[in-house]
């Protein structure tokens, strides 16, 4: 395998293809067919056997391919497809601007947009709110290979211009988000107003913490659920291979290794972000995390790993010389997002009335 990534990234892009099952099921088809053919006692057998497991794979690709369609005909695309780089992005943006910056919501994980439709829905209700499914995700184009947050920071700033939304902005980002939209404000800091990171990734913690199975696995979980999804092998409603491939991709920097190769780029560090003000919204304790001490050999070793995860939380404090901390409410952990809505809405909202919008 090649050292500059051009074989794997080749690979992915083409099992992101929805019809990649239906010539792989027809060759597999095909081989059974010549073992038919072949002179030799075993082959009969054999060759049923491929055709068989052929015939599978292609009644299974038939049926992703008819989902695709099925759920792009049911659920068409609730804002504006603008191109990015030759593909085109969703972008959707309500509610009216109520003196003060547009906020614009990232979620975590590679999640599409609609991920923090609640949210959306609740600050549109105040003033201009902004979703935005990256490539690879939601109503969005697969995109390129390989995925990056420094690629899709620069994409996303290109999609909100595409769409004619203009800054100052907002951006909020939950996890894996928060990194995205801190490396965006780092970019382009004259476009941005504020920044709110809920319980942002820290980079320390793919760098130096202890091996987390469930961070570990992500990649390859992705990689399997493509396939699945080629093949029709999934329960209840498909999804596009191309959502797994890109996640697959961007996931590739949750490792040491895969950091190393783009750490300089993705790193929002000490004094990054200047006097830009920044919101730090994370749990006070570990609250639905505790599985990260499973990999403690002692008390002792447990009591380090809190202190270090603890201590990362707070780690983009030191980007912004404006920068401060709040705590969601107790009982809540890394999804609170998703547990208390209305604590997150209002929290944003306080800093956009700080930075310059008309109450509502």
């Amino acid at each position: 395998m090649r050292r500059d990534g051009r074989v794997p990234n080749s690979l992915l892009a083409l099992l992101s293809r929805d019809w990649l099952g239906l010539p792989v099921a027809l060759l597999v088809v095909g081989v059974g067919g010549g073992l038919l053919g072949l002179d030799a006692g075993w082959a009969p057998a054999l060759g049923s056997v491929v055709v068989a497991v052929g015939v599978v794979l292609l009644a299974g690709a038939s049926r992703h391919l008819v989902s695709v369609a099925r759920e792009a005909r049911a659920h068409p695309p609730p804002g504006r497809l603008v191109d990015v780089g030759g593909h085109r992005m969703h972008v959707l943006a309500e509610g009216e601007a109520a003196g003060g910056p547009t906020v614009v919501w990232m979620p975590g994980g590679h999640a599409p947009g609609d991920e923090f439709r609640q949210l959306h829905t609740m600050m549109a209700a105040r003033t201009r709110s902004v979703l935005v499914d990256r490539l690879g995700t939601g109503w969005s184009d697969v995109g390129s290979f390989p995925r990056t947050t420094a690629a899709e920071a620069e994409e996303l700033l290109a999609a909100l211009a595409g769409a004619g939304e203009r800054g100052p902005f907002v951006l909020v980002g939950h996890s894996f988000g928060g990194l995205l939209v801190a490396n965006t404000a780092r970019r382009r800091p004259d476009l941005v107003a504020g920044l709110v990171l809920l319980d942002p990734t820290p980079l320390d913690v793919i760098a130096f913490a202890p091996r987390n199975a469930l961070v570990a696995g992500m990649r390859r979980k992705q990689l399997l659920m493509a396939v699945r999804h080629l093949f029709g092998a999934h329960r209840g409603r498909g999804g596009r291979t191309g959502v797994d491939c890109a996640a697959a991709s961007i996931f590739a920097e949750l490792s040491p290794s895969g950091l190393a190769r783009v750490g300089w780029e993705a790193v929002v560090y000490d004094g990054d972000l200047g006097d830009l003000p920044l919101l730090l919204v994370t749990p006070r304790d570990l609250t639905g995390g505790e599985m990260v001490l499973d990999a403690a050999r002692d008390a002792v070793e447990a009591e380090r790993i809190r202190r270090f995860y603890l201590v990362t939380r707070t780690r983009y404090l030191a980007t912004s010389s404006a920068a401060r901390a709040i705590h969601t409410p107790d009982g809540t952990g890394h999804n609170f997002p998703q547990e208390v809505p209305e604590f997150v809405v209002d929290a944003v909202w306080g800093l956009v009335r700080e930075l310059g919008a008309e109450p509502r």
